[in-house]
C-alpha cells in the first residue's frame, strides 16, 4: 500500500512554512505523496451544492492558493513525493497552457506529477473565470484531455476539435514520464467512471461523507462497473489503478457498532481498513492530517506514520 497525505490550499498553513513543513515532513516519514485541492475564485454568491458536504457548502472563502504553483513550490523542496493534483478542474484553464504547465512541473520534479482531474461542481466559478459552458464540461474535459494527450507527444500536433482548435504547434519540453504523466479520474458518477475507463490510467474517489459513503461493497460495486466499461472500450481493466480518499477520524478507543464507517476509531480498526481495501484492489490511500496548527498536524502525521502506515505497507 501506498500512502498519501492533503497540503493545505487554504487557511492557516497555507504559508510557504506549512506547505513545505508538510511536505518534507512526510517525504522523510516515508509517504509516498501529496495531494492539494483546486479552485481559482469563489465567488461571494454561491448557490451550487458542493458534493461532498452534508450542507452542500464550500469550506473556502476564496482563500485557495493555486494549485500547479504550489505543486511546482512542494517539487522544488522535495525529492521523492509525488505531486498530485487532487483534483485539476480541467474547463477552469486553457487546455495547451495547462499541458505546458504540468510538463513543465513533470521535468522540474523528475517525472513526479500526477494529473488527478475533475470536471467540476461550482457554476458560479465557471462564469467568474469565462470558462466553457458549465453544462458542456464533462465534454469539454474529455476533449481537453485528448489534447494534453497530444501535446505530450513529439510534435508537432494540432487539434480541430467541438470545443478547441489550433494548427500545427511543438510543445516541448516534453514530460520525462512516458507516454505522459498517470492522469487518474476523481469523483464517484457514472460520467466519472466512464472517463475513467476510457482515457484515465486511474480512478480516485473521495469517500465515507454524507454524499459518498463509498464503504466497502459500494466501493466495490462502482470498481466492477469500472471493469466492465473498461473492457468495453477494449482496455485491460486491471491496468488502472485504484486510489482512495476517506475521511480519517482517531480515537483512543474502539470504536463500535455495525454503523462504524472505515477509517474511524483506535489503530487496530484503521489497520483493519487497510487491508479491506487492500483486498478490493486499493493500491493508494491519501488521508487529511491537517490541524489547527501545523505542530498538531506533524504530530498526526507521526502517529499514524508509525501506528497504521509502518504496520501495513508490505
Amino acid at each position: 500500500m501506498q500512502y498519501g497525505y492533503t497540503l493545505p490550499v487554504r487557511g492557516p498553513l497555507a504559508t510557504a512554512d506549512g506547505v513545505i513543513g508538510m511536505a518534507r515532513h512526510g517525504e522523510k516519514l516515508g509517504f509516498t505523496s501529496v495531494t492539494a485541492a483546486d479552485h481559482i475564485v469563489i465567488p461571494t454568491k454561491v448557490e451550487s451544492a458542493y458534493p461532498y458536504a452534508a450542507d452542500g457548502r464550500h469550506p473556502s472563502q476564496g482563500d485557495a492558493m493555486e494549485v500547479l504553483s504550489l505543486l511546482a513550490c512542494v517539487a522544488g523542496a522535495t525529492e521523492k513525493l509525488r505531486l498530485i493534483t487532487s483534483v485539476l478542474i480541467l474547463p477552469h484553464r486553457n487546455p495547451v497552457l495547462t499541458a505546458k504547465m504540468v510538463a513543465t512541473i513533470d521535468v522540474l520534479s523528475k517525472g513526479r506529477v500526477t494529473l488527478g482531474i475533475g470536471v467540476g461542481w461550482m457554476r458560479e466559478e465557471f462564469e467568474a473565470l469565462n470558462a466553457p459552458d458549465f453544462d458542456q464540461r464533462g465534454a469539454v474535459s474529455d476533449e481537453y484531455v485528448a489534447i494534453f494527450k497530444k501535446l505530450w507527444s513529439p510534435g508537432p500536433v494540432e487539434h480541430q476539435g467541438v470545443h478547441y482548435n489550433f494548427g500545427p504547434v511543438r510543445c516541448e519540453p516534453l514530460p520525462v514520464q512516458r507516454p505522459h504523466p498517470p492522469i487518474w479520474v476523481g469523483g464517484h458518477s457514472k460520467p466519472a467512471l466512464r472517463r475513467t475507463a476510457r482515457y484515465a490510467d486511474g480512478w480516485h474517489p473521495i469517500g465515507t461523507v454524507p454524499t459518498a459513503e463509498l464503504r466497502p461493497a459500494e466501493f466495490a460495486a462502482m470498481r466492477d462497473d469500472l471493469r466492465r466499461m473498461a473492457e468495453g472500450y477494449g482496455r485491460d481493466p486491471f491496468s488502472i489503478s485504484l486510489a482512495f480518499v476517506p475521511r480519517l477520524h482517531v480515537s483512543a478507543t474502539p470504536v463500535d457498532g455495525a454503523d462504524r464507517m472505515p477509517f474511524t476509531g483506535s489503530a487496530a480498526q484503521l489497520i483493519e481498513d487497510v487491508e479491506t481495501y487492500r483486498a478490493l484492489g486499493v493500491t493508494h490511500l491519501s488521508f487529511d492530517f491537517r490541524s489547527p496548527t501545523l505542530t498538531e498536524t506533524l504530530e498526526r502525521m507521526d502517529w499514524f506514520a508509525h501506528e497504521v502506515m509502518a504496520k501495513t505497507r508490505g
